[in-house]
């Protein structure tokens, strides 16, 4: 049974499979829409595995500056230029990073330096019909990264003219977040879903949605009735979806969240 047609499967759900295995999974999932990681869309194979399947590359993850903000900032905007490139190439409508680690800098000083050193890559960007967005992500992410809340990503992206990534799972409990929703939807590039179970505490603690606590269909109506276009990815690791297997966790996720998208007229 095909998933629903704004469904993708984050690649981490399989980290370290190869494209021809992570072929077989998409066609067990019938996704239409891929989320990959840099090393991959950089793969010459990629071209065609696309040509042979009906695929879209939703979204490409890319780690700015090596994880670091410290490291050389030629050689951090080089490599993601060559992301930007191959994505145009096939035909990717987002790219979303994380920013690199503050290392010895202050949050302001690393914000700075993160925007800064993307400036040249938001205009070949633009040019080359590839969007760019910031993720939030936990604080335990801080060696490479600085957008531990949505609010920081949002500040951090409207900062930096780019995008936001709105991952779900990070966000869900912040105090302020149903507001900081409402600002980051003019600029959300891409949805990231996944569920958190109560008391939890084995990292990272995803689960499949519908298995835990977070308002995943109230979060999804709200954005809908905003108007979001773009599309919605599962991505699912930790333990919970390790003892499952994968691919099984995988398909529940695109049952449940397909269910949800249908009730609400996506």
């Amino acid at each position: 049974m095909a998933a629903h047609q704004r469904l993708s499967v984050h690649n981490v759900t399989f980290y370290g499979a190869t494209l021809a295995e992570l072929e077989h999974y998409w066609a067990d999932l019938g996704v239409c829409r891929l989320s990959i990681l840099d090393d991959q869309v950089l793969d010459p194979a990629l071209p065609k595995l696309l040509q042979r399947n009906d695929y879209t590359v939703e979204a490409v993850c890319h780690v700015f500056a090596r994880g670091r903000l410290t490291t050389a900032p030629q050689a951090a905007r080089d490599a993601l230029l060559a992301v930007i490139d191959a994505a145009a190439e096939v035909g990717t409508r987002v790219v979303y990073l994380l920013t690199g680690g503050r290392d010895t800098l202050s949050w302001a000083q690393a914000a700075d330096r993160f925007a800064t050193g993307i400036a040249p890559c938001v205009t070949h960007a633009r040019q080359a019909g590839v969007a760019l967005a910031l993720e939030n992500a936990s604080a335990l992410y801080a060696d490479i990264h600085l957008a531990h809340t949505l609010r920081d990503a949002v500040v951090l992206a409207e900062r930096s003219e780019v995008g936001v990534c709105i991952d779900l799972f990070h966000c869900w409990a912040e105090g302020d977040f149903d507001a900081m929703a409402q600002r980051a939807l003019p600029r959300t590039e891409l949805i990231q879903l996944s569920d958190y179970v109560l008391g939890d505490r084995a990292l990272p603690g995803r689960a499949v949605p519908g298995d835990g606590a977070i308002p995943i269909q109230t979060f999804l109506a709200q954005a809908l009735a905003g108007g979001y276009p773009h599309g919605f990815d599962l991505e699912l690791i930790g333990p919970r979806i390790d003892r499952e297997g994968g691919l099984e966790a995988a398909r529940r996720a695109c049952g449940t969240i397909g269910a949800m998208l249908d009730r609400l007229g996506a």
